[in-house]
């Protein structure tokens, strides 16, 4: 694609504003395409040939499909960088509002029942209304909340509580209608590639929160400066997606526009849903990766600290700032672990259909079977070799994400297009419940486990907690391993879905038609005919 053919001046032509209210919009009001069309046809053509001919079916040209998968990513990013830059100060906020790790704990555990108990809301809106108002509207406050809860003082770590709670609005609003965006604008390999780049964001969002909050810490010294960052990048976001992005047409990429597909009620979605193996399999698998990744990410800095402590290799932090060298190192790793891991994960998956319809689901559950023991060896060599700790992480990571982009490839292969945001909300519902939800907490209340009070019980009652990590890593192997038996069966049936063929209407096929009857015509129904 010759990036010299894109007319720029095409990024600001006029087009009208579409209303938030009015469902059956599926348009922007901030660009119109018309001038990317123009130019490049038969001489004789008219604009309006020219638009039937060279438009994509989604409605969005492929220069903008390529900006607007650009722009996703980089709010994902900004989501998962404010997400864990608490993580990344964890023992700052530990000792500046004097809590122990059940408190701690809470902040991520708030935050995700917030932002899973909203996303149900937003998928239902998300397939009904335009998406990118709502996603504006959520960027904007997720940013205004983050900046507010960098504003707390010592006495008030319950405020801080609520502020992180409000934060999982802002984020439930785009995470469960981003990745339908990208469907309606790419399919098959192309899909996957997109998704692969847009899942980059995670691994490398959660690197950089840690790397951003620690280093924003040792700069101000004050780790309240941590948590403004990312709203000034928040603004800039909103402003990218209102003037870049453009709202695609759903499933029309696919040749199924919406209007073909009939819509049906939230109850009738969640029935189809619950009636489709591979999306309930597969959604138990991630809810592994979720658990697993929620834990490490909020305590696996604080363990490394710990083990330095334990060891004699760093000072106890008795008043901040506190050593925040362990969440860089390990926000490091996360970027280069993530990045090495969805990529190889999406190639080996590309390979794999080769040879099987099935690789999707084997290559996440092979993921997970291989990140489980190299996590269990991270933990257990803790306090004997740091750096054999750091080899071990890297492995567990890189393999764990093999599974970000493929995960939601599954779902979107096998959903049809009018329930793919609710159906990503209920993904999210799910495994954050049983996943990332729970687990920093139950993590954080490893503090029941110490025999005393010392810096030795403190680095032990953790690292036998995060040792759970490692077998739920095997039990969501074994979910994607189910998942791959109803595969090819499930995306079949989404493929060639109707509506009537699903609610057995039959009288959307009993039009008469003419059909010889002895010698002469006569009108009798299709279904007639079929049957």
């Amino acid at each position: 694609m010759a990036f010299s053919s894109f007319s720029f001046l095409s990024l600001f032509s006029p087009a009208a504003v579409m209303s938030l209210a009015d469902p059956t919009s599926d348009t922007t009001p901030f660009f119109s395409d018309d001038n990317e069309a123009e130019g490049s046809g038969e001489p004789g053509a008219g604009p309006s040939q020219r638009r039937e001919v060279e438009e994509p079916a989604s409605g969005v040209s492929s220069m903008r499909s390529v900006f607007t998968v650009i722009v996703l990513c980089f709010i994902n990013l900004l989501n998962y960088m404010d997400r864990f830059t608490v993580a990344g100060v964890l023992p700052d906020i530990e000792q500046y509002f004097g809590i122990n790790d059940g408190k701690s704990g809470l902040l991520q555990t708030v935050f995700i029942c917030s932002y899973m108990f909203l996303a149900p809301v937003f998928g239902y809106l998300g397939d009904r209304y335009n998406r990118k108002v709502i996603m504006s509207v959520g960027i904007g406050f997720w940013s205004a909340v983050t900046l507010a809860s960098s504003y707390m003082a010592r006495e008030y770590f319950w405020l801080l509580l609520l502020t992180r709670g409000l934060v999982g609005v802002g984020e439930a609003s785009y995470s469960t209608i981003a990745p339908t965006i990208i469907a309606d604008l790419y399919v098959k390999e192309r899909r996957t590639q997109m998704l692969s780049v847009f899942y980059f964001a995670i691994p490398v969002g959660s690197g950089l929160g840690y790397i951003v909050g620690s280093k924003v810490d040792d700069i101000a010294g004050d780790w309240h400066w941590a948590l403004r960052v990312t709203p000034a990048l928040g603004l800039v976001a909103v402003v990218l997606l209102l003037f870049v992005v453009k709202e695609p047409k759903r499933g029309a990429i696919e040749a199924r526009p919406e209007h073909t597909l009939q819509r049906t009620s939230w109850l009738g979605d969640m029935k189809a849903l619950c009636r489709n193996p591979s999306f309930v399999l597969s959604t138990f698998g991630f809810t592994a990766v979720a658990f697993v990744t929620g834990s490490l990410a909020l305590w696996a800095p604080a363990f490394l600290f710990r083990a330095a402590v334990f060891t004699g290799e760093r000072p106890p932090c008795v008043k901040g700032p506190c050593d925040t060298s362990d969440s860089l190192y390990f926000g490091i790793i996360t970027v280069v672990s993530g990045i090495l891991g969805v990529a190889s994960g999406a190639e080996v998956s590309r390979r794999l259909r080769l040879r099987t319809p099935r690789a999707d689901p084997l290559v996440c559950a092979l993921g997970l079977l291989l990140s489980a023991p190299f996590l269990y060896l991270a933990i257990v060599f803790a306090q004997a070799s740091p750096i054999a700790t750091y080899v071990f992480i890297f492995l567990g990571e890189t393999f764990l994400s093999m599974n970000w982009a493929i995960v939601a490839d599954i779902l979107l292969y096998v959903v049809v297009p009018t329930r793919r945001a609710t159906a990503e909300a209920f993904q999210i519902v799910l495994s954050h419940l049983l996943g990332d939800a729970g687990s920093p907490y139950l993590i954080g209340v490893s503090d029941s486990l110490k025999q005393t009070d010392s810096y030795l019980w403190q680095f032990r009652s953790l690292q036998l907690s995060l040792l759970t990590c490692s077998f739920v890593a095997v039990g969501g192997g074994a979910f994607f391993l189910a998942t791959a038996l109803f595969i090819e069966k499930d995306r079949q049936r989404a493929t060639n879905y109707t509506p009537s063929g699903e609610r057995l209407n039959l009288e959307l096929y009993d039009e008469p038609i003419v059909v010889p009857k002895s010698g002469r015509s006569a009108r009798v129904p299709v279904s007639n005919v079929l049957i």
